[in-house]
């Protein structure tokens, strides 16, 4: 993971704070048997088929805990490897493996997981013009790694906050009193940078076209699949359109075949199994 994926002053800063989370004051168990300061080595295995996201942050565990620790990565980010093999190999105390093992693997299945997911989503429209996507249904604190992981997997990021892109939401369309009030006020606002705006049916779908500027994206929020044709249809891509609202596996070839540019999957992040990884300690050397 490189930073010009994930800034590593930021990831060091959040690794630390999950380390705190577990170590505490110190491994009681290990520092106890009196083993902690004894020379040992690991490596961390796939028990699954699965696409590799986070390898780098959850070795970075290690050396944050020890900064001589060697580091051997043998997989690279966004792989798919099969169930059995060897991710990488980690030197160093059995303090130091043991105090890391939790966090490593814990980040490691979770990213994983979400990449392994994403990878079944973008294998199920591959042929279409349909993208998947992901949201902001991230656990706080975790949003910019989970996004990776997404990459990783071949899915989008939409935006990563609410800071980087306009949507203009259902709330905020009753708020503004309709699609044209909200439209409106957006575009005189000054450069926001590229618009989107969220529709319930096509009544409102037709407001929208029928508006000047047309913004560059439509979601289309919850509508079936009869209604997501006809949206394709009307719209003849004068702007793009998103799907969203109740997306997974079973559904969503459907979905990209209605014609759709892109299909947002918030279960990418907040529903995608964790990938099943572990790490084997080597006996250490007395």
């Amino acid at each position: 993971m490189s930073a010009a994926e994930v800034d590593p002053a930021a990831l060091d800063e959040l690794l630390r704070r999950c380390l705190a989370e577990d170590l505490g004051a110190g491994d009681r168990t290990t520092v106890g048997v009196g083993v902690d300061r004894l020379a040992g080595s690991a490596k961390i295995e796939a028990q699954q088929v699965m696409v590799v996201a986070g390898l780098a942050a959850a070795t970075r565990v290690f050396e944050l805990l020890e900064p001589g620790v060697r580091i051997e990565l043998l997989a690279s980010e966004g792989q798919l490897v099969e169930t059995g093999t060897e991710l990488a190999r980690i030197g160093g105390s059995f303090g130091t493996l043991l105090a890391g093992e939790r966090v490593a693997l814990n980040l490691l299945g979770h990213l994983s997981g979400i990449a392994t997911y994403t990878r079944r989503f973008a294998d199920a429209v591959e042929g279409t013009r349909a993208h998947v996507a992901d949201t902001r249904k991230t656990i706080p604190g975790l949003r910019i790694l989970e996004k990776y992981a997404v990459r990783m997997g071949g899915g989008l990021n939409h935006r990563i906050g609410l800071f980087d892109a306009v949507l203009i939401k259902n709330n905020h369309i009753d708020a503004a009193g309709g699609v044209a009030a909200a439209l409106s006020r957006v575009n005189g606002a000054g450069n926001l940078g590229p618009i989107e705006i969220e529709v319930r049916d096509l009544g409102e779908l037709e407001q929208v076209l029928a508006f000047e500027p047309l913004p560059a994206w439509i979601l289309l929020d919850n509508f079936e699949l009869v209604a997501m044709r006809e949206a394709v249809r009307r719209t003849a891509g004068r702007a793009r359109l998103e799907a969203s609202g109740g997306m997974n596996l079973e559904r969503v070839r459907a979905v990209a075949e209605t014609g759709v540019d892109r299909i947002s999957v918030g279960a990418l992040t907040h529903s995608a199994p964790w990938a099943d990884v572990h790490m084997v300690l080597a006996e250490a050397a007395r």
